[in-house]
């Protein structure tokens, strides 16, 4: 499917717009660096009528997308509506055996009018730990953020997040910011994750006093773990955490809680939907659960063999079609 003139544009601009640099923003937008720099070429010489669309050699290729598929993608969008359009072409993957790209599905929701702007992709900035992690376990981050509960003050929720698969291993609603709480914490994360004694992740966190006390090294002794601190006034360092504190409070506080049960259950139907159900991204669009249980390889594997059925199904109907043209064409001529 062709982009419009506008949506040319529109790609322009946020190219030129992006942070990111154009190699690592075309990649989160789909769209080849050739294509963009032809497009560019010709926006730069003749304007909007440079994104004009050329006439086609050919008025069908072999990988058009079939209309049912395309039905397909808005079925799934109207019942998915929270969904990005890359989060919509992993579901049609797992869920219906169909591959589409990414940037496939937004152009079809785009054409149906259901998406206005490109706006639906996040330019982020590097939220890495300056070592990368290579296994489950490895490295946990922890931090505190905080929440206003209607008639009982401030609440202060203490989390475990796996460094390798950013699976959430557990979470505590506090009443206090203190060095106890996050013991509590640690415990729990070491109870459900059944790590023995020889197992031990390294603990990463910030300077904040709870971290860096003589009560939480001695315990943090006791359970064999070693803890580090990122940089003073550098929260990139915990940069997983932070982006998951940020996602989560965009979800969570929308509503407003007058009792720290309401605020319990709403943190715990989130982290339910961000461990097992929210594609991320960085882990090759599969769950944190994926990763933290060992599924990601397989799942990507089914993916590419899904990929490679759909091109092939959608090659034989070209040719199919094409057959039956020129058969047509004989017949009657």
């Amino acid at each position: 499917m062709r982009l419009t003139v506008q949506e040319k544009q529109e790609v322009i601009k946020m190219v030129e717009g992006s942070e990111l640099g154009v190699h690592q923003t075309l990649l989160r937008l789909g769209i080849a660096k050739s294509t963009f720099y032809k497009w560019y070429k010709a926006y730069m010489d003749k304007g909007m009528l440079g994104l004009e669309p050329r006439p086609p050699g050919s008025k069908r290729q072999w990988n058009t997308i079939p209309e049912g598929e395309k039905n397909l993608v808005v079925e799934l969008a109207l019942e998915y509506s929270d969904l990005s359009p890359r989060e919509l072409a992993c579901k049609l993957s797992d869920t219906r055996g169909v591959f589409i790209s990414e940037s496939s599905v937004y152009r079809i929701l785009k054409s149906r009018g259901l998406i206005t702007t490109p706006n639906h992709i996040l330019l982020s900035a590097s939220d890495s730990f300056e070592k990368k992690t290579r296994f489950v376990h490895e490295m946990w981050q922890t931090d505190f953020t905080y929440f206003k509960i209607i008639g009982w003050g401030w609440y202060y929720l203490s989390t475990i997040i796996d460094d390798y698969s950013r699976y959430i291993v557990h979470w505590e609603l506090c009443s206090t910011m203190k060095a106890e709480n996050v013991q509590s914490t640690i415990a729990q994360a070491l109870i459900k994750s059944e790590l023995k004694t020889s197992q031990r992740p390294i603990l990463l966190s910030d300077n904040g006093a709870c971290y860096v006390s003589s009560e939480l090294k001695d315990y943090l002794s006791t359970v064999n773990i070693k803890s580090i601190h990122g940089r003073v006034m550098h929260p990139q360092t915990q940069g997983k955490i932070e982006r998951y504190h940020r996602s989560m409070k965009n979800i969570v506080k929308l509503e407003n809680y007058y009792h720290p049960e309401q605020l319990i259950n709403a943190i715990e139907d989130f982290v339910e939907y961000y461990n097992h159900q929210r594609y991320h991204e960085s882990l090759q669009n599969v769950t944190p659960s994926d990763v933290y249980y060992g599924r990601q390889e397989q799942i990507l594997q089914k993916r590419a063999l899904i990929k490679q059925q759909s091109l092939k199904r959608r090659k034989q109907l070209f040719l199919k079609e094409k057959i039956l043209h020129l058969n047509n064409e004989t017949l009657y001529n």
